[in-house]
């Protein structure tokens, strides 16, 4: 998927661990299904449709989301980005990792699915703060 993919951590085993709990009786829907109002809008509005159904539900209205972190992003760390987004940003950063999570917008089900690392491994500076309206003061 990508060039410069790697350090991945894959979540599958937990995630199976959690939907064993959940099947058992061990614990309730109400823990597995407790997706952050913030992580379900994101969801809503910048998902990634995949072909999974929900585990828990079965709802076909699963979605990943992708969030990114790095010194190298400067304020631009801990944002959403599409795959298309990540095949470009890999080759304009060193090093960034990126976190996959699966969230069903019917239930709230979420989950995370994996993290690696992304980066052609040229270290650079990040990019100069660019003033946002969150840096206005208001009043």
């Amino acid at each position: 998927m990508f060039w410069s993919q790697r350090a991945r951590v894959d979540y599958t085993f937990r995630r199976r661990a959690t939907l064993a709990a959940l099947f058992q009786g061990l614990s309730s829907a109400m823990d597995a299904c407790d997706a952050d109002p913030y992580l379900r809008r994101a969801a809503k509005f910048h998902g990634e449709r995949t072909d999974r159904a929900c585990p828990v539900c079965k709802s076909r209205k699963m979605v990943e989301l992708r969030y990114t972190f790095g010194d190298q992003l400067g304020q631009y760390s801990g944002r959403l980005k599409s795959l298309e987004e990540l095949r470009e940003m890999q080759s304009e950063f060193g090093e960034f990792r990126v976190y996959e999570v699966e969230v069903c917008n019917d239930c709230g089900w979420n989950h995370l699915v994996a993290s690696f690392l992304l980066g052609d491994g040229v270290n650079r500076r990040p990019p100069r703060k660019v003033r946002t309206i969150e840096d206005e003061k208001v009043g």
